[in-house]
């Protein structure tokens, strides 16, 4: 670690001070191990103690996001999980799986509250409403579904009306929106409680991957397999940004709590940090041996966990 620290500079940024590489050498970083095959999904909890990841092998794991330690090990799922998130509170943690199936999980004992069922195909993304009290998920059966927690009602079924998956979904910060994104190159956006489509845009040249609101409520990422990132007002007008620096398709997006950064993953190896609004690249870390799968920052923005074959990667961003 001391020799990682001696071979980089210091840049300050709004929100922390962040690690950029010299000669390639990445910023300091933490690997878990545990998972078989690919990590497919990770997320932080709200308080930044915790990682869950969740992967090809039916399991999802907690972790001790300072010690590197797995706590727990939740099974249950018949196939590979594909999303992942932690409660508003922390309390829970919602999965998706290729089994169709959404489940709920207690956090502090490791079980089962609740299993969700209704989607024809794999479930392909999760999120919790703000107030935790609805899940939004979206499913390669070409629709997104909300889902009452208290009692596993499934409140809305909306559709894209293509072939093609719905691939990202996640609640605005007010919870009055949904943000969705397709294989048929679309964003949506939902109103959360009549299920009314606000608008619809062709945002990419190709399937639309990821996207994710800011949490400020301003601004929509997304990214695409056009290899190209683009940052929106979150009304879904034109384009404000269009981040180029990828070589292939995206794989996630995320952005910090301060709403001034911006992740992204690609199956081209690399993984870029951005600064918003201006669009520089603040880091890109172009030596991975495998394509991160997922991608996700810490509350406080000075971490990055990711998801690769066969590991969970946590990045230090600023000086502890």
């Amino acid at each position: 670690m001391k020799s990682i620290t001696l071979c980089v500079f210091l840049l300050g940024l709004v929100g922390g001070v962040v690690f950029f590489p010299v000669h390639g050498v990445e910023p300091p970083v933490i690997t878990l191990r545990g998972h078989e095959g690919w990590v497919t999904t990770v997320a932080f909890s709200p308080d930044g103690s915790c990682i869950v990841s969740g992967g090809e092998d039916k399991t999802m794991r907690i972790w001790d996001s300072h010690t590197d330690k797995q706590i727990r090990v939740f099974e249950g799922h018949s196939a590979a999980l594909s999303s992942v998130a932690f409660s508003p509170d922390g309390k829970k943690i919602v999965s998706g799986g290729w089994d169709h199936s959404l489940r709920i999980w207690n956090v502090a004992n490791g079980r089962k509250v609740k299993t969700l069922l209704g989607h024809e195909d794999q479930v392909t993304s999760v999120s919790f409403s703000p107030d935790g009290k609805w899940i939004v998920s979206g499913s390669a059966d070409d629709t997104l579904k909300v889902w009452n927690i208290s009692d596993g009602d499934c409140l809305l079924t909306l559709s894209h009306d293509d072939e093609y998956d719905v691939t990202s979904v996640a609640f605005s910060p007010d919870g009055k929106r949904i943000v969705s994104a397709g294989g048929e190159k679309q964003l949506k956006l939902w109103d959360s409680e009549t299920g009314e489509e606000i608008k619809t845009v062709q945002a990419h040249d190709d399937a639309v991957s990821s996207v994710c609101f800011s949490a400020d409520g301003k601004l929509l990422v997304s990214g695409g397999w056009d290899a190209v990132v683009k940052v929106w007002d979150a009304d879904l007008g034109d384009p404000i940004l269009k981040l180029d620096g990828h070589s292939n398709e995206i794989n996630m997006v995320a952005i910090s709590a301060d709403s001034r950064r911006a992740a992204s993953v690609s199956e081209d190896k690399t993984l870029i940090v951005w600064n918003l609004p201006t669009g520089k690249k603040l880091l890109t870390l172009d030596r991975q041996k495998e394509a991160v799968t997922s991608i996700a920052f810490s509350p406080d923005g000075n971490r990055l966990v990711g998801g690769t074959k066969g590991e969970v990667k946590i990045w230090q961003l600023k000086n502890p």
